[in-house]
This record gives structure tokens, sequence and C-alpha cells, in this order.
């Protein structure tokens, strides 16, 4: 019984000993472990990114020489044409006050042809009896072709009235709207029966058509005003279009607009640029896309990455391992450019350097 209890006594101070231990050890503070990162050779570049589209360069709107109705239409959205193809055909609708002064003068024309024509009738007679003198002859010709004319330009006037073409010009006529430019029909907004208005000093006209160059395409975008003073032409962009995954064109701006427009309290500039198109493929006009606009850019130089940098005032520091492990001291550098992730390191450095970086957390054990 004396040995029981005293065996019990040695297993409570065992235990009391134990948790002792393991408390005391738990509330001991683990040293912090920092990684360190050296220097490294690289190219940083400084970018911005003009949002934009991508759209033709020559994009023309057809418009009617003469107002009507449209009687047809000979192409759609997509169809190729070329200079001088015939897009759509116009009925005119004739005003009836220049109806009925055409006729009038139509009228006007005949009596009067009809009364020179008697005229220079009796008097060829005449002159081949020898009764009148050339002189006297000669005016009743020259009246008799002058009223002949006028007939004939009354008539084709009336015409041009009511059909808009003469009969001695039919494939010369207003009532046939022509692609002015080869390239590609982007939109045919009217359809037949609908009418449509002349384009003049007054008004720009009704578009019948809009065609445009898909071969030759430009980036049209906006810079903010803090980058607009580091971009020049010439300059060559990198540009991404959303719609097409994976590939990125060539460009180079070719136009800054020398004044600013106010978006949403920013001041933006308009931007152009020449987009080169790869062989064989096809851009549709609008396409969103964003140009990569190189600022500033340094090839081979000594980097680290933007996170490692401290800030003391308007100096920049990292902290440096010394020969002993996890024992640091301050040194301060100069930076050059950054990419948002490294940083250019032009003084204050060696490749060797062992840079203090984030604490090192111990693996959990599962």
């Amino acid at each position: 019984m004396k040995a029981l209890r005293i065996i019990l006594i040695v297993f409570l101070g065992v235990l009391f000993l134990g948790t002792i231990g393991f408390l005391v050890k738990k509330s001991m503070k683990q040293p912090v472990v920092f990684e360190t990162e050296n220097p490294f050779i690289s190219s940083v570049s400084r970018k911005t990114v003009a949002t934009g589209s991508v759209v033709p360069r020559k994009e023309i709107e057809i418009k009617p020489q003469v107002s009507g109705i449209i009687e047809d239409v000979y192409v759609e959205a997509g169809d190729k044409v070329g200079k001088g193809d015939i897009i759509a055909k116009v009925k005119i609708i004739p005003d009836m006050v220049n109806l009925n002064s055409a006729e009038s003068r139509v009228n006007r024309a005949r009596i009067s042809f009809s009364d020179s024509k008697l005229d220079f009738d009796r008097k060829q007679g005449l002159f081949d009896k020898q009764v009148i003198s050339y002189e006297e002859y000669q005016k009743a010709k020259l009246s008799y072709d002058s009223s002949k004319e006028e007939l004939e330009a009354a008539e084709n006037n009336l015409e041009l009235v009511k059909n808009g073409v003469t009969k001695k010009s039919k494939n010369v006529t207003n009532t046939l709207i022509r692609s002015t430019i080869d390239g590609m029909i982007l939109d045919v907004p009217v359809k037949v029966g609908n009418s449509v208005i002349q384009s003049n000093t007054f008004n720009d006209g009704t578009t019948i058509a809009s065609v445009a160059d898909m071969t030759d395409m430009i980036f049209e975008g906006k810079v903010d005003e803090t980058e607009v003073g580091k971009i020049k032409e010439g300059m060559h962009i990198m540009l991404t279009i959303g719609a097409i995954e994976g590939e990125s064109y060539d460009a180079y701006l070719q136009y800054i607009s020398p004044k600013g427009k106010e978006e949403n309290g920013a001041i933006q500039f308009d931007i152009k640029a020449d987009v080169k198109l790869k062989a064989d493929q096809f851009i549709r006009a609008g396409y969103s896309a964003n140009a990569d606009i190189v600022l500033e850019k340094v090839d081979s130089v000594m980097v680290i990455h933007e996170a490692l940098l401290k800030f003391e005032n308007d100096s920049a520091f990292v902290e440096i391992e010394l020969q002993e492990p996890q024992q640091f001291e301050k040194r301060f550098v100069e930076t050059g450019i950054s990419d948002g992730v490294n940083i250019e390191i032009k003084k204050g450095l060696e490749l060797e350097d062992k840079i203090k970086g984030k604490e090192s957390k111990p693996e959990v054990k599962k």
C-alpha cells in the first residue's frame, strides 16, 4: 500500500513537471525567419494603355443626288463593291410645281418652233427663187435652229423632272446610286420603298449605304493627359483585340490630338495609329482594342521585385542580410523605371546581395 502511494506521488510529480515544461515551451516566442532574394538582370519597360476601337481609315456614306423613293437595292452588308458599281435605284417623285413649269415650257417651245418652221420654210422657197437676200434667209434659219434647240432642251428638262434621266443619256443618271470607292458594304440603312432626300447645301441627305476599305484599318483611342506628353508620333504600339484571343498586332502612332476633351472629370486626348494587318485575316470594323504604348524601356539592367523596396522620407532602401544569418542592415538605393512588378536599381546593390523579403511561414503538418 505504501509502495502504491509512492508510485502515485511520483507519477503526479512527473505529470506536473511535464505540464509546466510544455506551457513554458509554448509561451516562448519562435524566432522570425525572413526569406531573401537576390537582384537579377532583366529588361524593364514602362507602358501606358489606351482603350479604343479598330475602324476603317476610309468609311464613306453614299448619299443620293436626287430625292425620291428607293425602287431597288442591289447590295447588302458584307458585299464587296468597286468604284462605280450600282448600289441602289431611286424613283423620282416629281414636284408638281416644277412638273407644271416644265410642261408649260415644252408647250411654249413647240409653239415657237412651229412658227419659226413655217417662216423658215417660206423664206427657204423665196431664197431658192432669189427673191430675198441671203442675210434675210440666214436670220430665218437661225431663228428656226434656236427654236428647235429650245424645244429639245424643254423636252429633256421635262424628262429630268419626271424620271431623272434624258432619252439621250440613259446610262448617265442621278437615279442610279453608285459606290464612290472600292471596298465593302458595312451597312445599308434603307429598304425598298423608303423615301430619301438628296444631298445639297441645306441637307446632308439620306444615307443609302456605308462603304469602307477593310484592308486599311486604324486604331482610334484615348490617352490621359498625364501620359500624352510622353508619347510622340511614330511610336510603336502593341495592339490587342478583345474579340480575337491570343493575337497581337503591330501599330504605329500616327496622330495625337492637340486638344483634350473632358470625360468623367479627366482630360483625354484622341490618338490614331496605323494597324499592320496580318495576311488573309479579316478584322471587323468597330472591334474594341487596347493599345500598349511603351513610354520607357531599358535592357539588361539590375532589377529587384518592387515589393522589396521600403521608403524613408524621399529615399528608397532595402534591408541586406549580413554575414550572420537573419541579421539585416538598411541600405539606400537609387532606382530607375518600374513596370509595376520589377524596378531598376541604378546604384546601391550587387548581384550577390541578399535582400530581406517576406516572412517565412512554417509548414503546417497535416
